[in-house]
């Protein structure tokens, strides 16, 4: 046991702490406050607090739990609602009234709870088992199962293993190592500040299907990859991870809410309660972990709450599931540092950063990937980090610390947000460097038109673009008409396919299989345009068509019935454009 001897905000230094090791977790003061070692200097000991010191003072006592900072693993984890330490705010809550006390803790899981426990068939008692193989399963939600592994350093024959009804702590078989019966409960911890291990990690070759057409059919990003979303206040950081987080076609989603204002994590708790998945129809939070550490609680929580969402994503990863973790977000966690590293009173690094923090960023990024587990299923963890530079300038340290190591650029716009363009993601400035290795995946599951058509309207784009600085000098009556159809059809791409609205049931998300039809339509009508333009059919003709008023409205028609619609509506378009160059025939003659 050590004695307080300084204390500064969340840091605390402790003397007497001979024997204790980095990264243990020590209970502080009289309180019994939660906190992590940070820094061993001999026998004094720099502690992180995670939560509020105010009232505490040197001379009380400090206890070492002898363990790492850890998270508990095992049913009932899912729609749950997490501060960044992993206790559950709903209990804290019926505790403590609407602010959490002081040196209250609970059980991350539901102990009491019951859980209908169904064997592994494939193995038998005696038989060899290893860490991270799959003993058994329950159905933790009606969609989701919920194996359950054996934990890390453990090694030997299993016996006793059978169906049944258990609680978490009861044990669900043993397994014999050096003649001692270790029991194998249906709950396990695991340190949050190490990667959980695997056999092996693969090159991503699958989107993540977000449902967002900017996103899927322009910037995409593969399951197992990591894409930063940065961008100034106002621009829509937060309403696009969670657009990912409800729509995208990931098993499992974790959503951590770091260091945001407390409005919008309450629009967040609010709301994924509510939720429909609309894969499944059933409650989304079925699948959803949310873990919320708001600007107003400690700091060095804050700091812990990326780690603990990423330890809770590799465990279900190593399921077989694909899981999609939001970090909302990184700057907020990058300045928890910032300030822990001063109070430390280490050399600071750019605007004040600790010259760790590249590092921290690349170690963070990288715990994502596509994995063969150490029981030889196949899971991934895709990282969306949200990145909130001050006045949205992304040559700041932290955007260019994640820039280096994530391969999808999402650049939100503010001008675009205040034009009401959303989601703003500029698609001159954004860049996905997944697209040759997805480019096989989108030929096979929607065809090659798909990629050439991506292709086709990135370039009708930039061109529009540089259109758009010409008619602010010479006008746009002054360009040829051939130009002032691409500016047409650039804004066609912008408005029509690009834009989306959020709170439209049906334009909220998007397939791939209608992203493909309307981004044909839209070229179609370029190519029809560009025939009739040959004919000498004037371009105002062409603008005031039925037909781009149809692909507007394309956005609008339902899933089942955009087959039929594309259908329809290119062959009223065909038959529009032959009717329009018969009128301008008969005119010439």
């Amino acid at each position: 046991m050590g004695i307080i001897e300084r204390i500064s905000g969340p840091l605390v230094v402790a003397n007497d702490m001979l024997g204790s090791n980095m990264y243990d977790v020590v209970k502080v003061g009289k309180q019994n406050l939660i906190g992590e070692i940070i820094q061993l200097r001999g026998e004094r000991a720099v502690i992180q607090v995670y939560e509020d010191t105010t009232g505490m003072g040197p001379g009380e006592p400090v206890t070492s739990t002898g363990m790492p900072l850890s998270v508990e693993l095992g049913p009932g984890i899912l729609s749950n609602i997490y501060d960044g330490i992993q206790r559950p705010l709903e209990v804290l809550r019926s505790k403590s009234g609407a602010f959490i006390g002081k040196g209250l803790t609970a059980e991350a899981i539901d102990r009491k709870r019951k859980w209908k426990f169904f064997a592994e068939k494939g193995i038998k008692n005696g038989a060899h088992v290893r860490p991270g193989e799959i003993i058994g399963h329950v159905q933790e939600t009606e969609n989701i199962k919920h194996y359950i592994m054996i934990p890390s350093g453990i090694e030997g024959r299993i016996s006793g293993l059978k169906d049944g009804t258990f609680t978490l702590d009861q044990a669900v078989a043993k397994v014999e190592r050096n003649g001692k019966q270790i029991p194998i409960t249906m709950v396990q911890k695991r340190s949050v500040r190490r990667g959980s291990p695997f056999r092996h990690k693969f090159r991503s070759s699958e989107p993540l299907v977000t449902g967002q057409r900017v996103l899927d059919a322009f910037f995409p990003v593969a399951k197992g990859g990591t894409a930063a979303v940065p961008g100034p206040f106002g621009s829509g950081k937060t309403v696009i991870q969670q657009q990912i987080a409800k729509y995208s076609d990931a098993d499992i989603v974790i959503y951590v809410g770091c260091g945001e204002r407390g409005n919008e994590m309450t629009d967040v708790l609010v709301e994924f309660p509510e939720l429909v998945d609309p894969k499944t129809r059933r409650p989304l939070m079925e699948r959803t972990v949310l873990i919320a550490n708001t600007s107003n609680m400690p700091v060095a929580a804050r700091e812990a709450s990326i780690y603990t969402g990423i330890t809770i994503a590799e465990y279900f990863r190593d399921m077989g599931y694909s899981v999609a973790i939001m970090a909302d977000s990184t700057s907020r966690w990058a300045e928890a540092m910032r300030e822990i590293s001063a109070r430390l009173e280490e050399m600071p690094g750019e605007e004040g950063y600790p010259a760790y923090l590249p590092k921290r960023l690349a170690e963070y990024y990288e715990r994502s990937g596509k994995v063969e587990s150490l029981n030889g299923r196949m899971g991934s963890i895709t990282i969306i980090g949200a990145v909130s530079p001050a006045g949205g300038d992304l040559s700041e340290p932290v955007s260019q610390g994640t820039l280096r190591v994530v391969k999808t650029f999402w650049a939100l716009d503010a001008a675009l947000a205040g034009s009401r363009h959303f989601p703003s993601v500029n698609w001159l400035t954004s860049y996905s460097l997944y697209l040759d290795a997805l480019k096989e995946w989108y030929v096979k599951s929607i065809g090659e038109e798909f990629v050439a058509n991506r292709n086709e309207a990135t370039k009708v784009l930039q061109r529009e673009a540089e259109l758009k600085d010409i008619v602010q000098l010479v006008g746009a009556d002054a360009l040829p008409d051939n130009e002032k159809l691409v500016l047409e059809v650039g804004r066609m791409l912008r408005e029509d396919f690009l834009r989306q609205n959020a709170y439209d049931e049906t334009d909220a998300s998007t397939s791939l299989r209608k992203q493909d039809m309307m981004l044909r339509a839209i070229l179609h009508f370029r190519k029809k345009a560009e025939e009739a333009l040959s004919h000498q059919v004037a371009t105002e003709r062409i603008l005031k068509m039925k037909a781009r008023e149809q692909v507007a409205r394309m956005k609008e028609v339902k899933e089942v019935e955009v087959e039929r619609h594309e259908k329809k509506m290119l062959d009223e378009m065909d038959a529009e454009f032959l009717e329009l160059r018969k009128e301008y025939q008969e005119a010439q003659e």
